[in-house]
């Protein structure tokens, strides 16, 4: 293999995106050759150079993509010593190098998507690819069309505005909702900043990923037309 910046080939290994990459760099967190490197754009070779990050050995594998069922009350985590359970334990160990697509709460259940895919996750998770993540969202109390409207358009929350998103109303007190950003607990925070209280919270789709009949705590790969056709929608050549 030819020489590779070394911001696009932890990209490569899956470790994070290019753009995360440069701050692991520049935060001397990556080491070549058994010496802190501290420019993204320097060149390595994958098969020669020893590449670390945080004093673990990183190479290029092949890529992985899935969907995953989470079940609630299981952390989305590869460690946390507080967690009963978290989304590895369901997970076979060969792939346990695989890291979610963003963050379920630990009460949300439905699809999570994971890969090692520093790119894919990326244009995945920020607010400006505009991937819609898809909710039914259940409520403590009938929801007034009103307040519909007032969400879709987007909310103060920790003084930032929420982007417009789509709500559509299902019966008195489930609504399906389409957000196209994934603040911390967002879903659940919009509604309860009207006054309602989220009883149950489940993430049905990603863009065109829909978790379907797939049963809570499994997995499936996705399929070579879908890693393709996600290329395609993310713009990734």
């Amino acid at each position: 293999m030819d020489t590779i910046r070394l911001q696009a080939y932890l990209s490569k290994c899956g470790v994070c995106s290019r753009r995360k990459a440069e701050e692991l760099i520049r935060g001397g967190k990556v080491k070549v050759n058994g010496k802190i490197e501290v420019e993204p754009y320097c060149r390595v070779s994958p098969d020669k150079d020893k590449v670390e990050v945080d004093g673990e050995s990183v190479s290029v594998k092949d890529k992985v993509y899935l969907v995953f069922h989470k079940p609630a009350g299981v952390t989305t985590t590869k460690k946390d010593k507080f967690a009963d359970k978290t989304i590895f334990d369901f997970l076979p160990r060969r792939l346990k190098h695989l890291h979610p697509v963003g963050r379920l709460d630990k009460d949300t259940s439905g699809l999570l998507i994971l890969t090692n895919d520093g790119e894919v996750t990326y244009r995945l998770t920020h607010p400006k690819f505009r991937v819609g993540k898809t909710y039914n969202v259940f409520l403590d109390k009938a929801v007034k069309k009103s307040d519909v409207s007032v969400l879709s358009r987007g909310i103060v929350l920790d003084g930032k505005k929420t982007s417009p998103c789509k709500i559509k109303i299902a019966s008195s007190r489930k609504v399906n909702v389409v957000i196209y950003e994934g603040r911390k607990r967002q879903v659940r925070r919009m509604f309860f900043s009207l006054g309602y209280r989220v009883t149950r919270l489940f993430r049905t789709g990603e863009g065109f990923l829909k978790l379907s009949d797939l049963q809570e705590g499994r997995f499936r790969f996705l399929s070579k037309y879908e890693i393709a056709r996600l290329y395609k929608e993310l713009k990734i050549s």
